[in-house]
């Protein structure tokens, strides 16, 4: 929902028209007949996108629409609502400080780009010379993420079902100053909107207001687009001086009314910012309890648009899932555990444990106090102890890492051992080298891989050795520097499962 103060656009320079291809220039417009009629169900609108405005109020150097709610930009929230609720392909519409949009974007949205700012007519009139001809345009800003796509199909459907020159959505908030207000005529029908700052006492007290949403039939909007007059007041070039316009011709201008009024609110400083991810984050639990996950303190539990659970995953307390994270069917989240871009299989127990863009798959046991870098890739029934660190590293099926080690760049097959304070050193000052170690391998207490180095099936190595040198299979290695020995009789724990059998579930505690 938009509050008086209109945002800022400016004219786009002339010329062909900037990225958008797919769309029709103003010399490859069909003859009238080819057009889509304006009523036609199966048509897309061409989505407007304002998002020209810095945003002074955030005190970033960010531009407003790209500050992160619940996860992602507050632009992709807008954009999803917008193409699910009916919309084409948006054209977002910038201007010089806020070209930082096209890096997050990218080819996935059109662009009008604009130099200098005249008011949300002239954004919409420099989004039609980019794009073209268009049967039906739909207009909404760039900084309300509560949108839902249930709505903007709303005032899709409310115009084509009137035949309207305009549609606009609008809502009555519990304190519409600020807001453009809606006036009306004797019958009840839309008149014009009076802006907050030009409207007259008795104007002030209308409780219904402008929620900053339109859908034009394109034909009309592209021919009368030129005839707004500036503001008096401020110069700029209100799109809102359509609606009186519409109605001196006789054309219909008709409301949806948004039940709502929190949806539309428009974002303009850092606590209007939290206050709107605050309710994006409880509908965000909410949605995922009626799913079917458990959490044992929702208002504690922080949960991004994008995470994906699956039924019976159980949170506890102050638990953060961010980014594309993914966890799967009966696991455990405890409480304080941090995962960000990761997948989680099913049937797993993470204990107060951080997670970034690492793989778990079933029956991994994680934590207390475990740190998953990127790239880590945890097998099925392994366990990640506590104080254990991995990073670039395959850990695989029923190993086991328990307290105090770090394993980087490294491959570790079947029912490894890893004892505790055991390093792989990976980094040499200028690059970074491998560590491989086999199937059913028992690594001591304290060891020093010194990568690149690879240790055997079944091989051993002592406590503090520092391996330096390959250790072929079955072989044990001790010392500093290490040297090679055959092991008398290998632990009947530590070889690795016969060929085509399951390995065992559990390993022998490291020493």
């Amino acid at each position: 929902m938009r509050r008086s103060r209109t945002r800022r656009a400016v004219d786009t320079p002339p010329g062909p028209p900037q990225n958008r291809a797919h769309l029709m220039s103003p010399n490859d417009a069909p003859d009238d007949g080819e057009l889509v009629a304006p009523n036609d169900p199966t048509a897309q609108p061409l989505v407007v996108v304002l998002a020209a405005g810095l945003g002074t109020r955030m005190r970033s150097r960010r531009p407003k629409v790209l500050h992160p709610v619940c996860g992602r930009p507050m632009l992709a929230s807008v954009l999803e609502a917008a193409q699910a609720g009916g919309g084409g392909r948006p054209l977002v519409v910038i201007s010089p400080a806020t070209t930082g949009i096209r890096d997050v974007f990218g080819d996935a949205v059109d662009y009008a780009l604009q130099e200098e700012p005249l008011g949300t007519g002239d954004a919409v009139r420099a989004a039609l010379r980019a794009a073209g001809p268009a049967v039906e345009v739909v207009v909404l800003s760039g900084d309300t993420p509560l949108l839902q796509a249930a709505t903007v199909r709303s005032v899709i459907e409310r115009r084509r079902a009137e035949d309207a020159a305009i549609a606009l959505a609008v809502t009555r908030p519990e304190d519409p100053s600020g807001y453009g207000r809606i006036l009306r005529d004797a019958d009840g029908h839309v008149a014009g909107i009076v802006e907050d700052k030009d409207a007259s006492a008795r104007e002030r007290r209308i409780a219904e207001v402008n929620a900053g949403l339109y859908a034009f039939d394109g034909a009309w909007l592209g021919a009368r687009i030129d005839e707004i007059r500036p503001s008096g007041a401020t110069g700029e070039l209100y799109l809102t001086e359509l609606v009186g316009l519409a109605r001196r011709e006789g054309r219909t201008v008709v409301a949806a009314e948004v039940a709502d009024a929190m949806e539309l609110s428009g974002i303009n400083d850092r606590l209007q910012l939290s206050r709107i991810e605050a309710v994006l984050r409880r509908r965000i639990v909410e949605g995922h309890l009626l799913a079917g996950v458990t959490m044992l303190d929702p208002g504690s539990v922080l949960i991004d648009a994008a995470v994906e659970l699956a039924p019976d995953v159980v949170l506890e307390p102050n638990v953060i899932l961010q980014g594309a994270t993914r966890v799967g069917r009966d696991t455990v989240v405890g409480a304080g555990s941090r995962i960000v871009d990761s997948v989680v299989g099913e049937r797993c127990q993470i204990w107060t444990s951080v997670l970034e863009s690492a793989t778990v798959e079933d029956d991994v046991r994680i934590g207390p106090f475990a740190h998953l870098r990127p790239r880590a890739s945890i097998g099925h029934g392994a366990e990640i102890g506590n104080f254990a660190e991995v990073k670039s590293s395959r850990v695989g099926p029923y190993s086991k890492q328990h307290h105090f080690s770090y394993i980087g760049d490294a491959e570790l097959g079947e029912a490894v051992n890893v004892g505790a304070g055991t390093v792989t050193c990976n980094f040499d000052g200028h690059a970074k080298h491998r560590t491989v170690i086999g199937d059913g391998a028992f690594i001591g207490s304290d060891t020093m891989l010194v990568a690149p180095v690879s240790v055997g099936r079944r091989a051993r190595t002592g406590a503090g050795s520092v391996v330096t040198h390959d250790v072929p299979d079955d072989m044990l290695a001790v010392g500093v520097p290490a040297r090679l020995r055959r092991p008398r009789a290998a632990p009947a724990a530590s070889a690795a499962p016969s060929t085509g059998d399951p390995p065992p579930r559990r390993a022998e505690p490291d020493r």
